[in-house]
């Protein structure tokens, strides 16, 4: 964790004192119950199934799309933790199959269950199509494992959220925003949690694990330099996922406290302290033509091609923030963690409108981005979403 630490600006890890203080308890829960995680082989959902792991649940079963993912899992798991006399296990299911019904019925025993499956990136809401995967996957997925979950008499629902839910501008942060409050319609039949955090620096498919990528294919590293974001460490991001899960009351929403610890960097600034950690000195490009063509001469140099550009894509946020001004705040339950406490407060009608709206769209198997985006509008008054035409996919 240290190497990753540096990278984003800081030189200790966020909830340590609330993890410390707690340990006991968490350690004694976990022990003691079974778990279900979904979602279990992207980033944070590797990072909470080795936080359940490394306490010896009675039962472990993890789900994920990706069997690649899985087999990594596993091996990372074996390598750093060895083995449990609970039931560990992995799933390679897509979580809205019929298989995966039919896994939950010949099981289903289950005290926890949470959820970390997603589509997170903005990139994914330029069409049509896979913009309406993430409904499915972020809103409609959830409501459909909720329901297994009280089915099957769990005591306890988590399911990831987003910072970029707060206030969303784009369709992503929409998306979770709009999960977010089916979660509070289902929460009056079993007890629900969830969390909002920060980037999870290096997890898979972000920019900053792109910068892997790059070094691994001698390719130019680029990253916007207007653009500031608060890191956690895939590390962090399970602690907190585990802590919201075992410790949130019914409806809480858990974030990592603002302190000096936690601050704005920009990806152009990680860059850099990423290439000076590998022996390398930024050079810095005035278009992609030009850093194309000195990667090759360059890194025998002692330095690596970086071309630093201001953001103009649809969907980026100019700042980040965990809550809204009209959510009610615990600011003193645990050190480094806040907690939004909620009420079960959501629109029937609102709900059953995007329901048979979607359903209607499937159904006529047409649809179009106007209309997602205007039934988006609908639900989320003041909804900041706006379209510049850009996409990352039209950059290098």
């Amino acid at each position: 964790m240290s190497d990753i630490l540096s990278l984003i600006g800081r030189d200790r890890a966020l909830f340590s004192a609330d993890i410390s203080e707690n340990e006991g308890k968490l350690s004694q829960i976990v022990s003691a119950s079974k778990f279900l995680v979904l979602g279990g082989a992207g980033s944070i959902g590797q990072a909470v199934t080795k936080e359940i792991f490394k306490r010896n649940p009675k039962k472990l079963h993890v789900v994920d799309i990706s069997e690649n993912n899985m087999v990594e899992l596993v091996r990372d798991i074996r390598s750093s933790f060895g083995y449990i006399e609970g039931d560990f296990q992995t799933f390679a299911l897509d979580i809205g199959s019929i298989e995966y019904d039919a896994f939950i019925a010949a099981d289903g025993g289950y005290d926890y269950v949470l959820n970390l499956s997603a589509l997170k990136h903005v990139r994914s809401e330029k069409d049509p199509f896979t913009l309406m995967r993430m409904i499915d996957v972020n809103v409609f997925n959830t409501e459909k494992t909720i329901q297994q979950a009280i089915d099957v008499g769990a005591k306890k629902y988590f399911c990831v959220s987003t910072d970029k839910a707060a206030n969303p501008v784009n369709m992503m942060g929409a998306s979770k925003r709009i999960m977010e409050m089916f979660l509070m319609r289902k929460s009056e039949f079993v007890d629900i949690s969830t969390a909002r955090f920060a980037n999870v620096a290096f997890s898979d498919g972000s920019l900053l694990h792109g910068f892997n990528q790059r070094i691994q294919k001698r390719q130019p590293i680029v990253a916007p330099n207007d653009i500031k974001r608060y890191f956690v460490t895939p590390q962090e991001s399970g602690e907190l996922c585990l802590m919201s899960c075992i410790f949130g009351e019914n409806r809480d929403i858990f974030f990592p406290k603002l302190s000096e610890a936690l601050h704005l960097i920009s990806f152009s600034d990680i860059a850099v302290n990423y290439l000076k950690q590998r022996g390398y000195q930024p050079y810095l490009c005035s278009s992609e033509d030009e850093a194309r063509e000195l990667v090759h001469t360059l890194p025998e140099k002692g330095q690596w091609p970086c071309l630093f550009t201001g953001s103009d894509t649809t969907g980026e946020k100019d700042f980040e923030e965990f809550f809204t001004e009209n959510e009610v705040l615990d600011m003193s339950r645990f050190e480094n963690l806040g907690v939004i406490k909620n009420t079960p407060e959501y629109d029937q009608a609102l709900l059953s409108l995007f329901e048979s709206s979607i359903l209607e769209m499937k159904a006529a198997r047409s649809w179009s981005k106007e209309q997602l985006v205007e039934l988006f509008f609908k639900m989320i008054p003041g909804f900041g979403h706006k379209e510049t035409g850009k996409y990352l996919d039209g950059k290098m």
